[in-house]
């Protein structure tokens, strides 16, 4: 003869009757159940943010970086040209207040072109790789032909040297 039990098994009273004492309102689950899920959404959203900014298949990131030379502080409203090999403008932005400015690109080699009305000019060569970001850091020289003035002193030292060369 077999018989059948209804209720709880046995010593399963114990532990119902512990909860009360567990003192657990309500409110505390809640509170807890919020804060696991806010973190594991917090979570989620920072695994697929590298993602969401990634270049997509065949393009790069390129990040330009100008500052004033003599004291590394950002150089804002600097015109950037982003230019092909045959010279050819691809792409033109401005940096923001930070001396920062970005633009994704196809892979290969560009020319980046850096003007402001109080710095002289500069450019540089840099190569674009698929599915990487890249950043030009570009050290502007203060006023507006220091690279002239520049070459116009180094030239003119030549020329002396020559002269000198010669009258001896």
């Amino acid at each position: 003869m077999t018989t059948t039990e209804t209720g709880p098994p046995p010593g399963s009273w114990a532990v119902l009757r512990r909860l009360p004492s567990l003192k657990m309102r309500l409110s505390g689950v809640q509170t807890a159940v919020g804060l696991i899920a806010g973190v594991l959404s917090i979570l989620g959203a920072l695994q697929a943010t590298p993602n969401y900014f990634a270049p997509a298949v065949g393009q790069g990131g390129l990040v330009a970086v100008v500052v004033d030379a003599k004291t590394d502080k950002a150089v804002s409203e600097a015109t950037i040209e982003i230019l092909a090999p045959n010279n050819a403008i691809v792409t033109t932005r401005k940096s923001g207040y930070f001396g920062k400015a970005s633009a994704t690109l196809a892979e290969g080699e560009y020319r980046i072109r850096v003007s402001h009305p109080q710095y002289g000019a500069e450019v540089r060569t840099v190569y674009v790789l698929s599915g990487q970001s890249g950043e030009v850091r570009i050290r502007l020289r203060s006023g507006v032909a220091a690279p002239l003035r520049e070459a116009e002193r180094v030239i003119g030292a030549g020329v002396d040297a020559v002269k000198r060369l010669f009258r001896d």
